[in-house]
């Protein structure tokens, strides 16, 4: 073994990372594979980045919990943040996890995502038309931003005017599941789910009182429940639609933000895909993998577990690296290549099991819509300054793009 990497591996933590990681976090995460693969950290919790060994937490959800009450108690306090990060369906085991999930997952059947599809065509096209007459651009905030938030506004039936404060509420929430937050992050956070929770008390009111077809519309679905009485409490309600909100939004800017800049560092695999537009599926798929935009995921174990080797006691807390599980070489043949063929291609960007993520289909034709339009009207689109990277470790993404199209 490279010493190098032995070092890198045996410095590595969670809670202290370096710019040099927030910029390229894969040579880390190749090293930990190498040499530490089940890292404990120096707070007691472990950190996997194998894919076999992903795969086992994931689907042992008997052994592994994905409720945060106990892990999010002392990072947030009595906090709105902790009400609504311990309430909504991703942080939840069964049956209050299997409930929710079958409510939303009955708003997102595949005819009413494919009744999606007309509407999106049209959002993207519109963008790229705005986008031509600039000529310079911000590929997150020109067009990667604009359409989940569209989406998922559709979805929730929020009206066109009052979709402004969507996309910072979101990001301020999620930002508060870093590894370590300061207490401006906690604050804005904070003030982010209070003025979500207000704004929606009203939304919900409204469509109770003008309820809308509930095959289109999730927030009217979720109010009125399932045929067999199944209701959320207006707590549950209110949560998951934030929930909603954002796991559609930043994960699918992210995806898209990040697949058309890889494209632009490997222009062979981006002359494929403009050749063969077919190949945007497993494109997607392989952009997905090879740029997770949810690089993390949590468990903690409720009772005593071996992986590897090593025992882990009942109450040890788990960090799942979905970015290095994605470049496994066990799993994915030559993993730090972009193929946009690759196939099979068993990622684990959406998770897998119980917890896989409930809006996948939906995120995958929105990155195809959007990233196969693009290229069709901008085959020639190049940088035109360095990106930034958003400067988180949980989700991957661009802040700024800044690009030249013709």
């Amino acid at each position: 073994m490279n010493p190098n990497t032995r070092e890198l591996a045996a410095t590595f933590d969670l809670e202290k990372l370096t710019p040099d990681f927030y910029a390229d976090p894969y040579p880390t995460y190749r090293a930990l594979r190498e040499n530490e693969p089940i890292k404990r950290m120096p707070n007691g919790s472990y950190f996997l980045t194998r894919y076999d060994d992903l795969v086992a937490a994931y689907k042992n959800t008997k052994a592994f919990s994905s409720d945060k009450k106990k892990e999010f108690s002392p990072k947030y306090g009595d906090s709105l943040l902790y009400e609504h990060h311990t309430t909504s369906l991703v942080f939840n085991d069964p049956p209050a996890h299997t409930r929710v999930r079958r409510l939303i997952m009955g708003a997102l059947s595949p005819r009413a995502i494919a009744g999606m599809e007309p509407d999106l065509i049209r959002l993207v096209d519109r963008l790229l038309d705005t986008i031509a007459a600039k000529g310079k651009v911000d590929l997150i905030e020109d067009f990667a931003t604009a359409i989940p938030i569209e989406v998922i506004g559709n979805l929730l039936d929020v009206p066109q005017e009052e979709r402004g404060p969507l996309r910072d509420w979101s990001l301020a929430i999620l930002g508060a599941l870093e590894p370590v937050i300061g207490p401006e992050a906690f604050a804005r956070g904070n003030k982010a789910v209070k003025d979500f929770l207000a704004y929606l008390e009203v939304l919900v009111a409204r469509r109770r009182a003008k309820p809308g077809n509930p095959d289109r519309d999730v927030l009217t679905r979720l109010i009125q429940g399932e045929d067999n009485g199944e209701r959320l409490t207006e707590k549950e309600l209110l949560h998951n639609c934030i929930f909603l909100l954002n796991a559609g939004h930043e994960t699918t800017t992210n995806l898209i933000g990040n697949g058309l800049v890889a494209l632009l560092h490997h222009a062979g695999e981006k002359r494929r895909l403009i050749e063969d537009p077919t190949l945007i599926k497993t494109a997607v798929e392989e952009m997905l993998r090879f740029e997770s935009s949810n690089q993390l995921g949590n468990r903690m174990t409720v009772e005593p577990f071996e992986l590897g080797g090593i025992a882990m006691p009942a109450g040890t807390p788990v960090t799942l690296c979905i970015g290095a599980a994605n470049r496994d070489p066990a799993q994915f043949a030559d993993p730090e290549r972009l193929d946009v063929s690759r196939t099979p291609n068993r990622h684990l960007a959406f998770g897998t099991g119980a917890h896989q993520c409930a809006g996948m289909a939906l995120a995958r034709l929105e990155g195809a819509i959007a990233i196969s339009r693009f290229l069709a009207r901008f085959p020639d689109y190049a940088l035109d300054g360095e990106p930034v990277r958003g400067g988180r470790v949980r989700f991957r993404g661009f802040l700024n793009v800044p690009c030249v199209v013709s």
